[in-house]
């Protein structure tokens, strides 16, 4: 029996033979594309070859993506578990042609794989086929040995194939495998059957579907395969579910250990939906990933959720989720190394995260019992949507999570008034934010010169003599594509550049340039009358200097930062421009202030070292094999930049850069602290920005001196510690007279109470300068009262505060928090608290005098 690291293996070594490139996995979220969360399909990190917008060093690719989908048009969630093949991570195997061959080979590969090399019986294999594709249905029926009658045709649902609502699209064929005891037939097909499945998807894509549902043809044809690892595993394996093969059962066996229940009966459902979700939650936190409360972060807290819940059913009650990732690393680390590299981030994410929901969720389940048990007693079916609403705003219960506890005890949800809630939460954050829509609307491209563009000669000089390709307007401004362009355009972090474009009696400010595929597009104010000229392009050589500063700094940070604090510290992301560069890392405590100077220390001894910083063109694994870091998240193609500093720092780095580390002049960092769980942010600045800071800093340390001037430096601080102590001491004073004052009077208050039914009443305006100094003033007041009920008011600022007291003789008759609720409305506010002891606000100054007035009358009508 083969092992699923074998059928990898085998299907990249098939396609590898054919002439196709391996490829590796991308990582699980696609950076440069807003219109996906997750990659859920292996297609995604070729879009732009399909789309015209970028091209690859080779026309035909095998590879195994890593897929995850959980949201959007691709969304499985709701199935993992219940069934035995679907999951939110999945392994994608794919083999790919750019405008290469099309259908024939594709067809004819495909079957000699299946049933040549994996030996899978042909008459068990049925084929499907878009309604309009007469090509493909031929070629099934010709040039393989198929039974014809197992070819079937099927509409746009089954077989027409969309990355996306737009996007690249076109015809497919699918595979699907009959694994019935005696045979299907036609109608099984497509009909969602766990023992009839789909096994491969042959895409043709020829369109690219616009957001008004036309299609428009591709310029290329291409071919985009997808089959299920998962899938043809248990099929080779024999296995009737995808949970029984080996890439799940050690993760399941695991599971068994911690919590003591083997994988059987009443179990299955957990144990898989906690398997499935660990895969998905590890993958993407090894990709760079983090749970939040937005994007793909709530994706991700959302999978943690479900799977700790899930773990409630086998009375997990503690953090166990993480104890499984050292299997999955141990199978699965070998070919996903990231996987192996980042174990400890990984753990301690998701152990985080899992500490953080369990402080939540037992309140959390305690709202759902009270509200479905009010359900039972009144017979009704379906749990409110404001209390759902609730759960998610309150505790963090995604709405599928409380739809799943509701589906266990037989009720549903009104998830209409949920969505309603939602939406309107939704509508008042973008009411509060600002809307910003970066560089207007842009037209159409308009190509003014034909041939290869965008040739980035950055790295090596300033200025480029260089020709327009082509432009399009955006707003008042215009953007423009270069043949050649020494302007590095927004990636990787670093800022895009700026500077000017000049011809004879033409000139043009380039306001900022980034990538759009593989354009460098420039934002310029102007365009030349004759599009055609020849310009010179010259980059803002003062701004590009800082950045480079600050982008060799992050290196050397980078470096410094492991070295001080632990190689578990990895970039997580960064931001590098001229004026400052922003660090964000991996770690989950806060660094010191010894191991912030320590860095600081670390990185300036190299600067002035003055090391010189080298870059190379090596391929991926040359780079890797020479000990460079790769960062998380990021796709490399198959040749990289290696940045050397010295031999202090080894990266993975398309940005750019000093010739050597003494050019930065100085580095100071301004701050440290967490951004989410398991992540912290740095900031720092260099060169002139740092010499500034140093120099205020100086001036600063001045003027304390100068407030000392007989101590010497090194005791100033002891001076200015013991300044704080003396005057906490004197404000301690100051409150104990005060109160001692206000004690005194407040026995004159009760010798002039007045008597309402034989009761004593206070009810007098006194000097307070806070709500927490008139609390202690009614404290005073009840002890001093013996028996008897005291209203004490002050008018600190515009706002009145009042605090009533009751003797414990009395509370059973009159309570404090009823007595102050009265008398506060008169003022305009409102208030409670306990039977002996109640504070209230008020708005009205003005009738202050009337509302202590009303004070007896009030406690008179609580006595009856």
């Amino acid at each position: 029996m083969r092992t699923a690291s074998e059928i990898r293996q085998t299907f990249l070594d098939f396609f590898k033979d054919k002439g196709h490139e391996i490829v590796r996995s991308a990582p699980v979220f696609p950076k440069d594309d807003p219109t996906l969360l997750f990659t859920n399909a292996g297609m995604n990190q070729f879009k732009d070859v399909f789309l015209g917008t970028g091209t690859r060093p080779y026309s035909r690719a095998v590879d195994t993506q890593k897929c995850i989908r959980v949201s959007g048009k691709h969304n499985d969630l709701e199935e993992v578990g219940v069934d035995t093949y679907h999951h939110t991570l999945f392994e994608m195997l794919g083999n790919w042609s750019f405008g290469d061959y099309y259908k024939q080979e594709a067809i004819l590969w495909a079957w000699e794989l299946l049933t040549g090399v994996f030996g899978l019986p042909k008459d068990r294999l049925w084929a499907t086929v878009h309604h309009s594709d007469d090509e493909a249905m031929g070629l099934w029926r010709e040039m393989t040995d198929i039974n014809p009658e197992h070819v079937l045709k099927f509409g746009d649902k089954d077989n027409f194939w969309m990355m996306g609502e737009t996007g690249p699209c076109g015809p497919c064929s699918e595979l699907h495998i009959d694994l019935t005891e005696n045979g299907c037939t036609p109608a099984d097909i497509n009909a969602d059957r766990a023992d009839v499945i789909e096994l491969w998807n042959l895409v043709f894509i020829q369109y690219n579907r616009q957001q008004d549902g036309t299609d428009v043809e591709l310029p290329f044809k291409h071919v985009d395969t997808g089959m299920g690892m998962e899938r043809l595993t248990a099929v080779l394996q024999g296995k009737s579910s995808n949970y029984d093969t080996d890439i799940f059962r050690p993760l399941l066996d695991t599971l068994s250990e911690i919590c003591g229940r083997p994988y059987e009966g009443a179990n299955r459902i957990a144990m898989r939906v906690i398997v499935d979700h660990v895969r998905a939650l590890s993958f993407a936190i090894a990709d760079g990933a983090l749970p939040s409360n937005a994007g793909r972060g709530y994706v991700l807290r959302r999978l943690l959720r479900r799977a700790s819940r899930f773990g409630r059913t086998l009375e997990l009650n503690e953090p166990f989720i993480y104890r499984i990732v050292a299997t999955l690393v141990r199978e699965m680390g070998g070919f996903f190394p990231e996987l192996a590299e980042r174990q400890d981030h990984i753990e301690r994410v998701i152990k985080g995260e899992e500490e953080s929901f369990g402080r939540t969720l037992h309140r959390g389940l305690e709202l759902f019992e009270n509200v479905a048990g009010k359900l039972k007693e009144s017979t009704s079916t379906v749990f409110p949507g404001h209390e759902a609403f609730k759960l998610y705003d309150t505790y963090g219960f995604p709405s599928d999570l409380t739809e799943l506890m509701a589906r266990e005890i037989g009720i549903g949800v009104d998830m209409v008034t949920f969505d309603q809630l939602m939406n309107e939460q939704k509508d008042r954050a973008r009411a509060a934010g600002k809307a910003k829509l970066a560089n207007g609307a842009a037209e159409e491209w308009q190509v003014v010169r034909e041939g290869e563009h965008s040739e980035f000669t950055g790295y090596e000089s300033l200025t480029e003599i260089c020709n327009i390709c082509e432009a399009r307007r955006s707003g008042d401004q215009f953007h423009v594509v270069l043949n050649r362009t020494p302007f590095y355009a927004e990636s990787g972090g670093q800022s895009g550049d700026r500077g000017t474009l000049i011809a004879d009696d033409f000139l043009a400010n380039v306001v900022d340039t980034w990538k759009e595929g593989d354009r460098f597009v420039h934002l310029v104010d102007s365009l030349p009358e004759d599009m055609s000229v020849e310009l010179t392009g010259k980059v803002d050589t003062a701004r590009r200097l800082n950045t480079m500063r600050n982008h060799t700094a992050t290196h050397l940070m980078h470096a410094a930062l492991r070295e001080t604090v632990g190689e578990h510290a990895r970039q997580a992301g960064s931001m590098v421009s001229p004026e400052r560069l922003r660090f964000d890392f991996t770690h989950f405590e806060g660094v010191t202030p010894a191991q912030i100077e320590e860095i600081e220390r670390q990185v300036n001894q190299k600067i002035r070292e003055d090391l010189v910083v080298q870059t190379k063109l090596l391929s991926f694994d040359e780079a890797r094999a020479a000990g460079a870091m790769a960062l998380f998240g990021e796709k490399y193609g198959d040749t990289v930049r290696m940045v050397s500093v010295g031999d202090y720092s080894l990266e993975l780095c398309g940005g750019t850069h000093l010739k050597s580390t003494g050019q930065t002049g100085h580095f100071k960092i301004l701050s440290e602290g967490s951004i989410a769980s398991g992540v912290r942010r740095i900031e720092a600045v260099t060169g002139d920005v740092s010499a500034e800071i140093l120099l205020q800093e100086q001036r600063m340390l001045s003027q304390v001196k100068a407030f000392f001037p007989s101590a010497r430096f090194e005791d100033i601080p002891k001076q200015i510690e013991s300044l704080i102590e003396e005057r906490k001491y004197l404000e301690k004073e100051l409150k104990k007279l005060k109160s001692e004052s206000a004690s005194s009077g407040l026995g004159a208050l009760v010798e002039a109470a007045l008597h309402v039914n034989g009761v004593k009443v206070i009810a007098s305006k006194i000097e307070s300068d806070s709500p927490d100094e008139l609390r202690d003033a009614g404290n005073s007041l009840r002890q001093q009262l013996g028996s008897g009920v005291g209203v004490l008011a002050a008018a600190i600022g515009d706002k009145v505060n009042i605090v009533a007291v009751v003797t414990d003789d009395l509370v059973k008759t009159v309570q404090a928090g009823k007595i102050v609720g009265a008398v506060a409305k008169i003022v305009g506010g409102g208030g409670g608290g306990k039977p002996h002891m109640a504070q209230a606000g008020g708005k009205d100054p003005s009738k202050l005098d009337e509302a202590l007035k009303a004070v007896p009358g009030i406690v008179q009508e609580m006595m009856g």
